[in-house]
């Protein structure tokens, strides 16, 4: 992004994150060399004096906070329309991308975190501070496990109250983890952010929000109606120490709740040391409701008395006894002077109130909300001093969250904060939904769409399930489902595809087996090749490496051996031209001897014979006729005297110079000429002159 510095100091390096009103960036503060993150206000609200104000607010509040367990808040500023806050940069991540990585956080650092979430909490409230928006997203885990709460920026002092709902169908704070009074409308105090803290600790020890719903006002619905529950309903298996906490944390009365972070805290630090001692049930409603200032107190009527009896020691109404002296008999006359006196008093003291004289409380009427949206009508209700319940119930005409009936009924006369109950609508209610299981798709949406479901598809492999076949559905059928809801349909695609690997080199047997186990045909195709040995595999198609389904045909090419060729005929040649003209035809001479009368050296005998074929490479059996006597060499050049001894099946031998005849010429042999000796013997040779340099 281009580089932006505001008031010449704080650098925005990248984005980390949108906030409902601002934009969080990594950013440098350049004069004091340290990394920071940086809140910017939205410019469509920038012109909004209220959000601006409220923007202010928050920086102005966190400011206050110095705590290892709230992140610091260094700076705030404007530049041009821009307003913004500096503050520490936490290296780590969010405890809600903790917990949707991990689903579960394991007990003992579930309740590590919850502690120190509680002693942040409690020190903002020793300033004065409410957080008012406690959730994982707003509670930064540092690598090395320092929880610190973000987000103080709808916090307000404790002593100043603010309505939950600050545009219409808007509640303040998110809605799976307000408390009751704050989805009323009602005064905060301590107590709400520490059932968040319970909302927050549940969903870390089961991975689940207790409550849900499918809209904003269905689940704070439940948070005021919908009794606490229990972990273990969640199928979680806890300690009954942290049970308990999360029992008391969530209770709807907040007399029932812990009453301060700091003794959240020390239940956590016991709940940690003893696991199986549950010492943090809720406490009684009756002895430890706090008084409500603003609440109308019933006036309780004055003790009754025998006629007669002394008022000397009467119960004052308040449990305390009050002394005073009796006063004399009086005649049957006096007291009835007196009780027409007092009437007219009571006469003329309701006269003087109801004709101004004196402040009273005048009555309510309650306008007719049917119809319209459950938020709406709850505050334009309590605008009016009166005090509102929420119920939904489910119905088929009147569209979700919006009202179907109240009571009292519009238009009844109530006084200040009297009670109204407002019944919402929750929409249509739900139904068994119908199993379409090993449906096709085609039969399965129709059905579905009879039902009033819509449907969304998703596709994945199946050895057992045809393709186009419906396998299961979530929610899974005989779940209660609400008309109108999606139902997602999980649709067979046929066998997963088999990756081929290469056979090429494998024996054929090898790669039948293979292709046996994987449910793939095979067609096998022999062919002569030459240099491949016979039942090995040359080649393959489709190519190693393909996607290929189940039944597909895989075919191989097998070497059938070498091709045939033709045998030469080398009856009558010497060795040297036969085992030639084999090489050449593409065979190997294997040579065998036959002593014969005036044999010459020449090829008598041959297997194959010629003109017939034989596979290409192999070899062919020749025999030889040799008289079985050394030939007579002398006379002859060295090299054609040892092409003789060859040819009648001698080894040439040792070859030694001597003096005699004509010059390299050779004079004899040893064993000498027509010397009987057997085939394959050595025979050496005499030459005429001197041994030349070895080449």
């Amino acid at each position: 992004m281009q580089e932006k510095i505001f008031n010449g100091r704080y650098r925005l390096d990248r984005r980390l994150g949108d906030g409902g009103m601002a934009v969080v960036y990594a950013g440098t503060d350049v004069l004091l060399r340290r990394h920071v993150g940086i809140k910017v206000l939205r410019e469509q609200y920038a012109a909004d004096e209220d959000f601006v104000r409220r923007f202010y607010n928050e920086a102005q509040s966190a400011a206050r906070l110095s705590h290892p367990n709230i992140v610091n808040t260094y700076d705030v500023g404007r530049e041009d329309d821009t307003y913004y806050i500096v503050m520490e940069l936490v290296d780590g991540t969010t405890l809600a991308e903790m917990i949707k990585a991990d689903g579960r956080i394991p007990e003992p650092v579930a309740i590590d975190y919850a502690a120190q979430m509680a002693n942040g909490l409690a020190y903002a409230h020793r300033q004065g501070l409410l957080h008012r928006d406690i959730k994982p997203a707003n509670i930064l885990i540092t690598h090395d496990d320092v929880v610190k709460l973000s987000d103080f920026g709808i916090a307000r002092a404790l002593t100043q109250q603010t309505l939950a709902v600050t545009q219409p169908g808007m509640v303040m704070g998110s809605v799976y983890y307000i408390s009751p009074e704050q989805a009323q409308g009602l005064e905060l105090r301590e107590t709400s952010d520490l059932y968040s803290v319970g909302i927050v600790l549940y969903q870390m020890l089961t991975g689940k929000l207790p409550y849900t719903g499918e809209s904003p006002v269905a689940v704070a619905l439940k948070h005021v109606s919908e009794p606490p529950p229990r972990v273990a309903s969640a199928g979680v298996e806890v300690s009954p120490a942290i049970a308990a906490i999360v029992d008391r944390l969530l209770q709807k009365n907040p007399a029932d709740r812990f009453q301060s972070a700091s003794e959240v805290a020390t239940a956590l630090r016991e709940a940690r040391e003893r696991p199986m001692v549950a010492s943090a049930a809720p406490a009684s409603r009756a002895s430890t409701a706090p008084s409500d200032p603003d609440r109308p107190v019933p006036m309780r009527p004055p003790p009754r008395r025998a006629p007669g009896a002394s008022r000397r020691g009467a119960d004052n109404g308040d449990g305390a006894e009050v002394s005073y002296d009796a006063p004399p008999q009086r005649s049957s006359f006096a007291r009835n002077i007196a009780l027409l006196v007092a009437l007219c008093l009571a006469i003329g003291g309701g006269y003087v109130l109801f004709s101004g004289g004196l402040p009273i409380i005048s009555g309510v009427s309650v306008a007719d909300e049917t119809g319209h949206n459950a938020i709406d009508a709850q505050r334009d209700l309590e605008s009016h001093g009166l005090h509102v319940t929420l119920q939904g119930v489910p119905s088929d005409t009147v569209p979700q969250d919006q009202v179907i009936r109240e009571d009292p009924a519009p238009g009844t006369r109530l006084q200040n904060g009297s009670d109204v109950k407002l019944y919402v609508s929750t929409g249509v209610a739900p139904k068994a939904l119908v199993s379409v299981n090993d449906f096709t798709l085609s039969d399965a949406q129709k059905t579905l769409d009879r039902e009033g479901f819509k449907t969304k598809i998703v596709e994945s492999y199946s050895a057992g399930k045809p393709k186009g076949t419906v396998m299961r559905t979530t929610p899974k059928a005989g779940d209660m489902v609400k008309p109108g809801s999606t139902v997602v349909l999980d649709v067979s695609k046929g066998p997963a595809p088999i990756t081929l690997p290469s056979f090429v080199g494998r024996s054929v047997t090898d790669a039948q087996n293979f292709l046996s186990r994987a449910k793939l045909s095979v067609n096998v195709q022999r062919v002569a090749l030459d240099g491949v040995p016979t039942d090995q595999v040359a080649s393959q198609d489709p190519a190693s490496g393909s996607q290929v389904t189940a039944g597909t045909s895989v075919t191989l090419t097998v070497s059938s051996g070498p091709p045939l060729v033709n045998v030469p005929d080398v009856g009558g040649q010497t060795i040297s031209d036969a085992t030639a003209a084999l090489a050449t035809a593409g065979f190997t001479a294997k040579i065998t001897y036959s002593i014969q009368a005036g044999g010459q050296g020449t090829v008598v005998q041959q297997d194959p014979a010629p003109s017939g074929t034989a596979p290409k490479g192999s070899s062919v059996n020749i025999m030889v006729a040799v008289p079985g006597t050394v030939p007579n060499v002398s006379g002859m050049t060295l090299d054609a005297a040892q092409a003789a001894l060859t040819r009648f099946g001698y080894k040439p031998g040792n070859v030694s110079y001597v003096q005699e005849g004509p010059a390299g010429i050779v004079a004899r042999s040893e064993p000498t000429a027509n010397t009987q000796l057997d085939v394959g013997e050595s025979v050496s040779l005499y030459v005429n002159g001197a041994a030349s340099a070895p080449r």
